[in-house]
């Protein structure tokens, strides 16, 4: 989901505040929004390319290439499109793009083959223990043990389309999940209910007993933190995987 702007009224309102409010209302609010027309990936490397090809490799650009790094361009891909720029735009320029690609991207460090999203709690290695219940590839790091503070928090990472087999969490009493979205775009759903789209900063509380999945968007990768509620006797229950018709295009 596109992110509301305010970079032209924080920074142009007084001095310009049509053309602030053309950015931050129109551009950004109206165009940016269009999702259902065009992928924010897609708008992202139409954007990059377009500021390349103009020779604009300034702050403005580094924002975009930021942008387009959280809306699930990978620095493979990034590599790759610059690289190809460069036989239209110009060599120079794609130099000049290649710089701030080592800045916004050189954090990263491949944790598997094609992988170079960094979420915020890390990516962790491959989830192979529960491969079985999931469409695409998983990543798990778990940042504590319900041996060390009584719950097991655990940073799941999905790959662009990747998602989690329909599943229920039960308890004799208690019990459920809980999931604190923090990087990428992803979805929740229960059996019966439209999906839920989920970005950063969502928390999603899953009651004991309700069959749901979650997982990425088809073009960006996705990270949250789950735990399980406190409960007694707390079991998971996978199901049947979320076939394509029922996965939100």
């Amino acid at each position: 989901m596109a992110v509301k702007q305010t970079a032209g009224r924080d920074q142009l309102g007084e001095l310009a505040p049509k053309f602030a409010q053309l950015n931050d209302d129109v551009l950004f609010g109206e165009v940016w929004s269009r999702e259902e027309a065009l992928s924010l990936k897609t708008r992202s490397i139409v954007t990059v390319v377009t500021l390349v090809a103009k020779g604009m490799v300034d702050s403005s650009f580094e924002y975009h290439m930021a942008t387009a790094r959280k809306n699930g361009v990978t620095r493979e891909e990034m590599a790759e499109i610059l690289t190809h720029e460069a036989f239209y735009a110009g060599w120079p320029n794609a130099w000049a793009a290649f710089r701030v690609a080592l800045k916004v991207y050189g954090d990263e460090a491949d944790a598997g083959e094609g992988t170079s999203f960094s979420p915020m709690f890390g990516l962790g290695a491959p989830n192979d223990a529960y491969a079985q219940y999931f469409i695409g590839n998983s990543y798990l790091n778990p940042l504590t043990s319900a041996a060390e503070c009584g719950v097991g928090l655990a940073n799941v990472t999905f790959e662009p389309g990747c998602r989690n087999n329909w599943h229920v969490h039960h308890a004799d009493k208690g019990g459920g999940q809980i999931l604190i979205c923090t990087d990428g775009r992803g979805w929740y759903q229960e059996w019966g209910k439209d999906p839920q789209e989920l970005t950063p900063g969502t928390v999603v509380v899953i009651p004991e007993g309700v069959k749901h999945w979650h997982g990425a968007a088809r073009d960006s990768w996705f990270s949250h933190i789950a735990f399980e509620a406190p409960g007694e006797n707390c079991t998971n229950e996978w199901l049947e995987p979320v076939t394509d018709e029922q996965y939100p295009a």
